[in-house]
């Protein structure tokens, strides 16, 4: 047993947090009411990405200079409220009910917000020459799914030893040259070259893929590994995910108290905020107790409360009007494959440290080593019957679960600490 082989009820328990607490995007009624009743994987998956389908955001075209600053603070203020509320009662439902109530819990949610855009969004002229480029639309949708499915389904397929593996990859490639291609061809393109050219919403690209990476893959690592390792109760780890949430409301306080500073400072302070958390996330063990993972949450959601306001400020801070709309889209486009690919990312390197780590404790078992000869071992764990190994063995993967756990937390710190530097490139326009 490594540590991908997670019951199906536990895998759902964490989608169902990773959804809840997504704050940003548009949900739709019936993805959520079709997600709680189905009963099969393949149907749910299908509900899942009728609810990633997103418009883009209006505040950027609305608001300018401080005052977008201060609408994507009330912004990100609404996305506080799902991280801090969400996975406590979607833990509490679970436990008490069962996983379908957590998107049955999006319906009414969902209702609300269409009465509310329905009633206060009017819509805008619309330029009747603008035409969808299917080609860099196709190009770029081809590029991201086989990204995705490759490094999803890599470590189960072994990698490049499958056709399919393969063949994935051969989609990215393709997807990639004809959308690149196509980009510097053509007269309309999908991607606009022209966003390129800002050097700040360059770089915010980057730094708002890097934010995708680090925002979500905490509260999807977490609850298998406190589950299945600690066995903790669904309604006790969404109340360790909620510290995440008020976290999120300090850094985002602080964040507007730091208005007039450089905003690197903020992102920089984000950064090494959330950095630290994941090395202390890498440093758990089995006698981890509650109240440490929950300040390590809030640590982790300080982090990341404070990059967001700097790092949509400065991303837009110089992009012309014209170009909001389709750097919005490009913009959160980055932050949700961002979150999708390191989270896929961590899991594989949970399993494959599992794996490499089991085969190392496994060779320590042995008639021959001096720890099994202690009486205090040998009552637990007596090699000479079979049901003694059964328990040695379930400890070992135990321990090398554990270990994968903590490579992936020093991996998301290593990828946290190393987006540093870049911070040197944002240019600050001052008035």
């Amino acid at each position: 047993m490594t540590a991908r082989q997670i019951d199906y009820e536990s895998e759902l328990n964490s989608a169902q947090y990773q959804a809840v607490t997504a704050g940003d995007g548009p949900i739709l009624v019936v993805a959520g009411a079709g997600s709680g009743k189905t009963r099969t994987l393949v149907y749910r998956v299908a509900w899942l990405v009728e609810q990633g389908i997103a418009p883009g955001s209006i505040l950027l075209l609305t608001f300018t200079g401080r005052d977008r600053a201060m609408a994507q603070g009330f912004f990100g203020m609404s996305v506080v409220v799902g991280p801090a509320i969400g996975p406590a009662l979607g833990g509490y439902l679970a436990e008490a009910y069962n996983w379908r109530w957590v998107f049955f819990l999006i319906v009414p949610l969902c209702v609300a917000a269409f009465i509310m855009v329905v009633s206060f969004i009017r819509p805008t002229a619309r330029d009747k020459e603008l035409k969808l480029d299917w080609t860099g639309f196709l190009a770029l949708s081809l590029a991201i799914v086989c990204v995705q499915l490759m490094v999803d389904r890599g470590e189960r397929l072994d990698w490049f030893e499958s056709g399919e593996i393969i063949l994935y990859a051969c989609g990215a490639v393709l997807g990639l040259y004809v959308l690149v291609v196509h980009t510097v061809t053509s007269d309309g393109p999908f991607l606009n070259p022209q966003l390129f050219r800002d050097r700040n919403f360059t770089i915010g690209l980057l730094l708002v893929f890097v934010y995708g990476m680090l925002n979500f893959t905490p509260i999807t690592l977490l609850p298998p590994m406190l589950q299945n390792l600690k066995g903790y109760p669904d309604s006790l780890i969404g109340l360790l995910l909620a510290m995440r949430g008020v976290g999120m409301v300090i850094g985002f306080y602080l964040a507007g108290r730091m208005g007039s500073l450089d905003p690197r400072v903020g992102l920089t302070v984000g950064m090494l905020l959330t950095g630290t958390s994941g090395a202390i996330m890498a440093t758990f063990d089995f006698n981890v107790s509650a109240e440490a993972v929950g300040w390590v949450g809030v640590l982790q959601g300080i982090g990341t409360g404070l990059m967001w306001v700097p790092l949509t400020t400065v991303s837009f801070a110089s992009l012309p009007n014209r170009l909001m709309a389709d750097g919005s889209a490009l913009f959160h486009l980055l932050r949700n494959f961002g979150t999708s690919l390191f989270i896929a990312v961590s899991f594989m390197v949970v399993v494959r440290s599992a794996q490499i780590s089991h085969f190392e404790l496994a060779q320590n078992v042995s008639p021959y080593n001096e720890a099994l000869r202690f009486p205090s071992v040998v009552g637990h764990w007596d090699i000479g019957s079979l049901h003694g190994l059964a328990k040695l063995s379930a400890e070992v993967d135990r321990q090398a679960q554990m270990i994968g756990y903590a490579n992936a937390f020093i991996m998301y710190a290593a990828v946290c600490f190393a987006t540093i530097p870049v911070l040197l490139f944002v240019r600050v326009r001052h008035h």
